[in-house]
């Protein structure tokens, strides 16, 4: 990758804000963090923090990953050299390796991020957690006040508070008790000795592999062993796993857990222990992890555009979304006919035009596009809508829907609230129904037997999208994925026909009785079917079965797992992760 230069501005507008991601959930972030994020021309953060706070940056800000080392490539960098002219810092940057005038960010950040802010910059600093708790960030924050650079602290949600209400340990009970919070790759033994002397609850940051070893510090300094201790590791995320034990037993636990010894142990936990942190009420209060779909990896076999609020709906529940299109959009292969539809439009042929799609939205906006028209085009016509998100891309377009279904967002929904055609009170009896080239032709039927005419219009062609990476291929044969929701019967055939067949422990999920017989006929077994054809009835009815599937395990006494953990082989590729 080619290192991006970006021009000084002026220098009365160099800025620096310390920012607080919060311990892994892009939902923790503040209001002023993501305006922050917004405005800022360069984001500073290690590799975790940048996946954060990333997609409420601007496009076009410089980033620099301070966990990068450019020393495998000495061609990319950042350098602050004088702009050419001005004698104002420039700044150069490449995504995930970065220098400071030849010295790596990751050993320079205070440097750098100076120097951008210098060159008139508005510096976003990103840290884990809250700024206040970062020794690096203070030691940063001294280095800009010493050098006269302004800067401001947007706090967050530190990972030691954060993360024990994910897990649902409560730090105090209604006598508030004392909490103290120990750093044990700093504590001191003196530190040890007060905390493991009070009665109060204790919240240790660590590591995974060290957690004994604190555990062990606590007894020595006069904890009983049998006091409560909860385990949480990659706490606020979807990888957010909880242990409940004693001092005396933890290392027991962790170790029939088959977390230790483990590659990862280096991993930071934060450990809460006392009798007050309601560890023994975590089963009642752990509203995280008891989520029905929680951790598991849904395979939406559409592209972001179109899953959005299908994606948002299964993180509710706990889910990974990953978005595989399985169809792409072309332009139709003669578009005139398209061409004298939209100048109808403009003349007055139509009485009404419904969009089925937000594609067929995208179809007719780029048309008014290339002939210089926009929303006003639209003035006296009626305009129908299917779906969520196609009257939302109408909305966009400055287009509010005269007629959206009331029930199903089917055409048959769309039938059901169409008015029939009156001479009277309908001055003009044609409708403008811009479509896939794949449409069925249930809504044509329906408006003729209505009464109206119809101009049944190609606005666009679907073509089976280009197969996905190998290691989303990979993952679908090789059960990589908990489950997958198929949207319509071109959906199955599409997925298995760029990407394979997803493998037998994947549950199947089906949005309406055709699509789960295509998928039969692929050699699927269909787990879960929508009560009626809705992709967020079908995000519901998979919840449903997580939320069942999950109870069932309780009550049997078995451990909670994922569908993707009991193909074979996972548990060993598990252990070692």
């Amino acid at each position: 990758m080619s290192p991006t230069t970006l021009p000084a501005a002026g220098l009365e507008h160099g800025h620096v804000t310390f920012l607080g991601a919060g311990p892994g959930d892009p939902g923790l972030l503040t209001l002023r963090a993501v305006e922050a994020l917004a405005n800022a021309d360069v984001l500073v953060a290690g590799h975790e923090v940048l996946d954060v706070v990333r997609t409420h940056a601007r496009s076009g800000v410089a980033v620099v990953n301070t966990d990068s080392d450019p020393s495998a490539d000495p061609s990319s960098g950042v350098s602050a050299g004088p702009t050419p002219g001005t004698g104002a810092p420039q700044l150069t940057v490449v995504d995930g390796a970065s220098t400071t005038a030849g010295v790596p960010a990751v050993r320079d950040a205070a440097h750098l991020v100076m120097e951008a802010a210098r060159g008139g910059r508005r510096v976003v600093r990103a840290v884990s957690g809250d700024p206040g708790l970062d020794a690096y960030a203070a030691e940063e924050m001294l280095a800009c006040a010493a050098a006269g650079v302004p800067f401001e602290v947007v706090p967050g949600v530190a990972a030691a508070v954060g993360v024990p209400a994910y897990a649902g340990v409560p730090l105090r009970d209604a006598e508030g008790a004392d909490v103290r919070f120990v750093d044990a790759r700093t504590a001191s033994e003196r530190c040890w000795t007060e905390v493991g002397a009070s009665d109060g609850t204790v919240v240790v940051s660590t590591t995974l592999d060290s957690v004994a070893a604190a555990a062990g510090e606590l007894v020595s300094a006069g904890r009983k062993p049998d006091t409560p201790m909860t385990v949480t590791v990659a706490g606020t995320t979807t990888r957010q796993r909880t242990w409940t034990a004693t001092l005396g037993t933890i290392a027991q636990t962790l170790k029939q857990a088959k977390v230790l010894p483990s590659p990862e142990g280096g991993r930071p936990v934060i450990a809460v222990v006392g009798e007050r942190s309601a560890a023994a009420q975590r089963e009642q209060l752990s509203w995280f992890e008891s989520k029905p779909l929680f951790g598991w990896k849904v395979l939406v076999p559409r592209t972001k555009e179109q899953a959005a609020s299908l994606s948002d709906q299964l993180r509710s529940y706990g889910a990974v979304p990953h978005e595989v299109p399985t169809i792409a959009v072309e332009p139709p292969r003669t578009p005139q006919q398209m061409e004298r539809a939209v100048k109808g439009l403009v003349t007055g042929r139509y009485e009404w035009i419904a969009f089925t799609s937000v594609n067929a939205v995208k179809a007719v906006r780029e048309k008014f596009e290339e002939y210089g028209l926009d929303a006003r085009a639209f003035a006296g016509i009626k305009v129908a809508a299917v779906g969520e998100q196609t009257a939302k891309a109408l909305i966009a377009f400055g287009v509010k829907p005269d007629l959206v279904p009331s029930g199903e967002q089917s055409a048959a929904g769309l039938l059901d609230d169409w008015p029939p055609y009156d001479p009277v009170f309908d001055p003009i009896d044609r409708v403008f129904l811009p479509r896939a080239d794949i449409a069925t032709e249930t809504l044509v039927a329906g408006l003729i037997e209505l009464g109206w005419e119809v101009d049944d219009v190609t606005a666009y062609r679907t073509v089976r999208a280009s197969p996905p990476p190998a290691e989303t291929r990979e993952a679908i044969k090789g059960g990589g994925f908990d489950a997958v929701l198929f949207t319509s019967s071109s959906t199955v055939r599409n997925l298995v026909g760029i990407a394979g067949k997803p493998h037998n422990v994947t549950i199947i999920a089906c949005i309406g009785p055709a699509t789960a017989k295509t998928a039969e006929e692929h050699g699927l077994r269909v787990d879960v079917m929508a009560p009626e054809p809705s992709v967020h009835r079908l995000a519901e009815a998979l919840a449903d079965f997580g939320l069942r599937r999950r109870a069932a395990a309780v009550e049997a006494g078995d451990p909670v797992t994922r569908p993707s953990e009991r193909r074979p082989g996972a548990r060993r590729r598990r252990s070692t992760t």
